[in-house]
């Protein structure tokens, strides 16, 4: 089971599953796809954080992750 939990940083979790890069492109992260940001700003980022700065509403994110098979916590 993939479990994804909102409050660690965007670089976390893309090691952990780089399937989320391309998940998080379609959901329209900027800048998901450039290992060098991922690399700076990603370490430093909540998928969380990152939802707020780019004004995406949390619950459809959890839902398209959902979608993928991950169960998604600290919602």
């Amino acid at each position: 089971m993939k479990e994804i939990d909102i409050n660690k940083t965007v670089y976390e979790l893309t090691q952990q599953y780089p399937e989320l890069i391309d998940i998080l492109s379609e959901l329209g992260f900027l800048g998901i796809k450039n290992p060098v940001l991922r690399n700076t700003l990603g370490r430093v980022t909540t998928l969380k954080q990152g939802c707020e700065k780019q004004g995406k509403n949390i619950n459809e994110v959890v839902k398209k992750l959902q979608e993928k098979g991950f169960t998604v916590k600290g919602v």
